[in-house]
């Protein structure tokens, strides 16, 4: 039986979907306002690789990924570049698609984008956000906001294993005083002039981050689904404020099992724009030519929930021990997945390391 390291549990669990035969699962996707990095990449063939996994393993999977296309970030991008939000998250949309591509990564069942799941019926961001001001978890503090109350959801902090007291201690930023908490979030966010704005009952505003997955994940997947991943980056506060504004809205659990793939350094460093080891999936293939599944095999060549450390040269060795990999194969035929006979020895030995939470030492 496959078993998965679950992080709202800390250790592994059988996996049991919820309707026999069937996986439902949900991945943050990007959000559009850039090419996508190598770290990106790393997170979405992480997935791409338990997508096909659980396909294997004769289950029917629903796996979405969405996409984040009204964000502080596209906004500023749009006005640096003198074109319109649409434009620069089709272009960037396309991008991302036709890098994943590139990469060997199977198109997920399903593609949301948030500004499709703002207003509308039951499953939009301004009917959810009601439910939770409804039920005393939210409030309005007349500025156009609405902000998620925290200390008013008992579960806060049981992912990230966060403590709200350990966190309020450790705030350092400007407190905002129309905020009853610090840590409080914002659900809405008042237009300012020249931005992109829905009509809601709090006024002209758009959706703040963390209730976009909340509502795209209901939308497509139900109140309650198998698996939720993302990069580790995402445990908190994205995840951790997905689980408060789903539990906190209907009344129960939301994800069963939760997924975190580790960082990508480079050179032994966390990866980041300020210190120039910022890598685009799109620059590193470009220059990998006809050898870009060599950036496949390093990605996946450490486990989901270990660091990887990208450099040069192990990039170069993973090239190696691939066509090392497809020398020692030359003289065998093309299987197809269902032609694998399951009872052989070295099959037998491979599903059992995947469905050890995909091929884990530990």
């Amino acid at each position: 039986m496959l078993k998965i390291y679950n992080t709202l549990t800390r250790q592994k669990q059988d996996f049991t979907p919820i309707s026999a035969g069937k996986a439902s699962m949900y991945v943050c996707g990007p959000t559009v306002y850039d090419f996508i990095h190598i770290g990106n990449a790393r997170t979405f063939t992480v997935f791409d690789m338990v997508y096909r996994w659980l396909r294997a393993s004769d289950l029917e999977v629903n796996y979405v990924r969405n996409i984040t296309d009204v964000d502080d970030k596209i906004i500023t991008r749009a006005a640096e570049n003198k074109e319109s939000i649409d434009a620069l998250t089709e272009r960037m949309s396309a991008a991302m698609e036709a890098d994943c591509a590139r990469l060997g990564m199977a198109t997920p069942t399903q593609q949301p984008r948030a500004t499709q799941f703002v207003t509308g019926d039951a499953h939009s961001m301004v009917a959810m956000i009601q439910t939770l001001i409804d039920k005393g978890l939210a409030y309005a503090p007349g500025n156009g906001d609405v902000n998620y109350e925290v200390r008013k959801f008992d579960g806060y902090g049981k992912l990230s294993g966060k403590s709200l007291d350990d966190l309020r201690a450790g705030e350092r930023v400007v407190v905002d005083k129309l905020k009853r908490d610090p840590m409080d979030f914002v659900l809405w966010k008042a237009a300012k002039p020249g931005e992109p704005f829905w009509e809601s009952p709090w006024g002209n505003g758009r959706p703040g981050w963390h209730i976009e997955c909340s509502v795209m994940s209901e939308a497509t997947l139900g109140e309650r689904f198998d698996i939720h991943g993302g990069g580790e980056d995402l445990t908190f506060p994205h995840h951790e404020n997905e689980i408060a504004q789903s539990e906190g809205a209907h009344g129960h659990g939301f994800a069963n099992y939760w997924m975190h793939a580790r960082f990508l350094n480079i050179d032994n460093t966390k990866m980041s724009k300020s210190l120039g080891n910022f890598f685009t999936l799109r620059d590193v293939l470009n220059n990998l030519g006809a050898r870009q599944e060599a950036l496949r095999f390093f990605l996946l060549r450490g486990h989901y929930r270990s660091q990887t450390n990208y450099t040069v040269e192990a990039l170069k060795e993973a090239e190696q021990n691939l066509t090392t990999m497809y020398i020692s194969l030359k003289d065998f035929g093309s299987v197809k997945p269902g032609e694998i006979d399951w009872r052989d020895e070295y099959a037998s030995r491979f599903r059992a390391a995947m469905d050890d939470d995909f091929n884990t030492p530990e």
